[in-house]
């Protein structure tokens, strides 16, 4: 009797231990990681000095003394240093006649380099890739860039692609969100995400001054990374994704048009940056904080931002004077946030960002430093700033890093990641981490270039 009762009370619990497990294995296997990445470093022979960058602008015959003026100006502020890389035909000077073989060059120097480089250190091939997920916002060709490294790497006939296009600097992210969502529905997933910009066919060749802006600010650059969603590779991985959230303002019509693609008037095509970009960018990540901090902060620090904002609201129904005087509610990240991974569009969005999440000069050096070094590389370059972090061993195990990264349409997107375990640093960064943090981030460009205020000057006086 005593068997068959317990082979009843057996028969009964079996499916709800099955029924518990396969829940814990299902939410286990829906987990994504970062197993590893790989940020490109061109040769040295690619690096846009003061004087070559000199060149390169006095080659265009459309400049006057005027866009001399406001290039310098542009320059001097923007936060880039003498170590930034550009594309080769620059250096070949033909910027006004780029063909679709520089863009593939371009294309294939990051490609053979970084891929191999991180197939190398990683215990997957090529061969066992699920997913490739590429990001080149302003380069299409056929076949796709993605079937041009699915025919280099000889992956499988059943790999899964996604090709985006047109997203601009928060690409990452997107791609990202794409792995995340089919690690949600798929086990033992493993992606390829690759992410970086063509410049060569995307030189900007003409004299308006909301397009030539982007010549001074992007820089070559990419990043290939390794994800997965197999619980076997958990301890092994660099980063756990915690939570990703998009934001698109694309409906509002201000933000739509102010980061777009265009021909100016002479018909040179370009990327016009309007003078809204600042005020939609701010919306849009005012909206993304909104959305993710209750993701990712402690339950305490959003009670006392609710109840500052409640006494705030009190104090204007009680007197608008003393409410006007009074600092507004401002939440504080760094109660859930150890690190923050901030877009380098320039040295104005970073120290916006700054501002606004009252960071100090330690937790905005990454950002300031990669902007310094490698420039504006679009969508990779929140992944050389992880990689600073990296190099200077500040990510230790349990470290949660907040990333936030601005794009065309008008796009935020950010997400938080967990340090799985303590980082080396063996990454772009290592041969000479040493020399960061550069204390003085003034560029040689003025000095160099005085000519062009003295011309101005001349120019005032005689007329």
């Amino acid at each position: 009797m005593e068997f068959v009762d317990m082979f009843l009370y057996s028969s009964l619990l079996l499916p709800l231990l099955y029924l518990l497990w396969s829940a814990f294995d299902r939410r286990r296997s829906q987990c994504c990681y970062i197993l590893d990445y790989e940020c490109y470093q061109p040769s040295d022979d690619r690096k846009l000095s003061t004087k070559s960058s000199g060149e390169i602008i006095t080659r265009n015959g459309k400049l006057g003394l005027d866009e001399y003026k406001f290039l310098l100006k542009a320059i001097v502020s923007s936060g880039l240093g003498e170590e930034t890389y550009g594309p080769e035909m620059v250096f070949s000077g033909r910027e006004s006649c780029a063909t679709l073989d520089d863009g593939l060059l371009e294309m294939d120097e990051f490609f053979l380099d970084s891929i191999d480089n991180l197939f190398k250190r990683s215990p997957i091939s090529p061969s066992e890739i699920d997913l490739l997920v590429v990001n080149i916002s302003m380069f299409s060709t056929m076949p796709s860039l993605s079937a041009r490294i699915i025919n280099h790497y000889k992956m499988r006939e059943d790999i899964k692609v996604y090709n985006l296009a047109g997203m601009g600097c928060s690409a990452s992210i997107v791609s990202i969100n794409i792995v995340q969502n089919i690690c949600k529905t798929r086990k033992d997933v493993q992606a390829l995400v690759i992410t970086s910009e063509v410049l060569s066919q995307n030189w900007y060749n003409g004299k308006n001054r909301s397009m030539i802006l982007a010549n001074c600010l992007f820089r070559t650059g990419g990043c290939a990374m390794l994800l997965t969603n197999k619980p076997s590779f958990s301890d092994k991985a660099m980063f756990k994704l915690k939570t990703l959230i998009r934001t698109h303002h694309g409906a509002r019509d201000e933000s739509f048009g102010c980061c777009f693609q265009k021909e100016d008037e002479e018909g040179f095509v370009g990327i016009h940056l309007d003078k809204n970009l600042p005020k939609a960018a701010t919306r849009a990540f005012v909206d993304n904080l909104k959305e993710i901090a209750p993701k990712v902060l402690p339950v305490r620090e959003l009670l006392r931002y609710a109840a500052a904002k409640h006494v705030r609201k009190l104090w204007q129904l009680w007197s608008k004077a003393a409410a006007a005087a009074a600092r507004p509610a401002a939440i504080n990240f760094k109660t859930g946030v150890d690190h923050f991974c901030l877009h380098t569009g320039g040295k104005a969005v970073i120290d916006a960002i700054a501002q606004s999440l009252s960071l100090n000069d330690y937790e905005v050096e990454p950002a300031r430093m990669t902007l310094h070094r490698f420039g504006n590389t679009s969508a990779s370059s929140i992944w050389y700033v992880l990689a600073y972090m990296e190099a200077k061993k500040r990510l230790k195990k349990g470290d949660k890093v907040f990333m936030i990264s601005f794009g065309a349409g008008f796009k935020c997107n950010s997400c938080v990641w967990e340090v799985v375990r303590d980082l080396e640093g063996n990454n772009v960064w290592k041969k000479f981490i040493d020399r960061y943090p550069v204390k003085n981030l003034a560029n040689p460009f003025l000095k160099e270039f005085a000519w062009v205020h003295e011309q101005a000057a001349d120019s005032s006086v005689s007329s």
